[in-house]
């Protein structure tokens, strides 16, 4: 029992936030483009139970954490009216783009924080329980929002890089992706999920995501050691 709250404590409470943060930035920079869709139906919330989408959020990672494959999901997405914003096609990209960009920039602020722990901690002693459980907080919040700004930045609809793929694409790759938006995540859980399952050793999410995350973490290591200071290099 102790365990399992320790795990929800430093690994569901931290990838909560980052959902709810990646949703918010989502409505917050359609708010500021022009739409006010999600403010008004009160989607600018803290609250997670607002953003929890059961398949996305509790049944799908629940049954892949079951099957030994890599776990993954997603929140309900914001409300966003294409047609409120000033500039639709350049303002969905800039909507889309705010979701990962604040996971990185969380990331961030936690490596700074790490950091900061670490350079307070004496390097002779040895940890207390309430620095290891905030220090456990703070690397798996670092991961998990690298993990959810790389993911949601795959070129495949309904995801935020599809997103910045067509405000940055001519008209006949917006008629691509439109055409792909009905089918793309029964297209996703295809290639992701099933294809995996059958062939183990594919392989395909961790060939897509792991190199650019290896290279995000290596980043924001960095950045924890340099606040931390030339004790902990």
């Amino acid at each position: 029992m102790t365990g399992t709250l320790y795990l929800i404590g430093t690994l569901v409470v931290p990838m909560i936030f980052a959902i709810v943060f990646h949703e918010i930035a989502h409505g917050w920079a359609a708010r500021l483009l022009g739409d006010p869709t999600a403010y008004e139906r009160g989607r600018l919330s803290l609250n997670p139970l607002r953003h929890v989408d059961p398949m996305g959020t509790l049944i799908l990672p629940g049954m892949l954490k079951l099957l030994g494959l890599p776990v993954f999901g997603w929140a309900k997405p914001v409300p966003v009216s294409y047609e409120r914003l000033r500039s639709p096609k350049r303002d969905m990209a800039l909507v889309a783009a705010a979701g990962p960009l604040t996971n990185f920039v969380l990331a961030a602020l936690a490596a700074v924080a790490f950091g900061l722990l670490l350079r307070a901690a004496d390097p002779q002693a040895a940890p207390g329980p309430g620095i290891l459980f905030v220090a456990d907080n703070l690397k798996n919040f670092i991961a998990i929002n690298v993990f959810l700004g790389t993911f949601n930045l795959l070129p495949l609809p309904p995801f935020d890089g599809s997103r910045i793929v067509r405000g940055l694409a001519p008209d006949a790759g917006v008629r691509l992706l439109d055409r792909i938006e009905p089918v793309g995540i029964p297209l996703f859980m295809a290639v992701f999920i099933v294809l995996p399952w059958l062939f183990p050793g594919l392989d395909i999410l961790d060939r897509l995501i792991g190199p650019p995350m290896e290279w995000m973490l290596s980043q924001f290591e960095q950045i924890v050691a340099l606040v931390a200071g030339p004790e902990f290099d």
